[in-house]
């Protein structure tokens, strides 16, 4: 019985932690792509370029 509550603690464990990775994922991401839509709007290609290439990474 004991095994069994611990692998159950294991896996809400793991699951807690899953969504809490992909909270923290869409929050970036949604932070990049309203920088992203600020550069471009102000014309500024190297931030623009640093924010895809960052947006990029996020995606792999």
């Amino acid at each position: 019985m004991d095994k069994m509550k611990v692998s159950y603690e294991v896996m809400l464990g793991l699951a807690a932690e899953m969504l809490l990775d992909e909270a923290v994922l869409k929050f970036r991401r949604d932070k990049l792509y309203l920088a992203i839509d600020q550069a471009l709007a102000s014309g500024d290609k190297d931030t623009f370029r640093r924010l895809t290439d960052e947006l990029k990474t996020l995606h792999t």
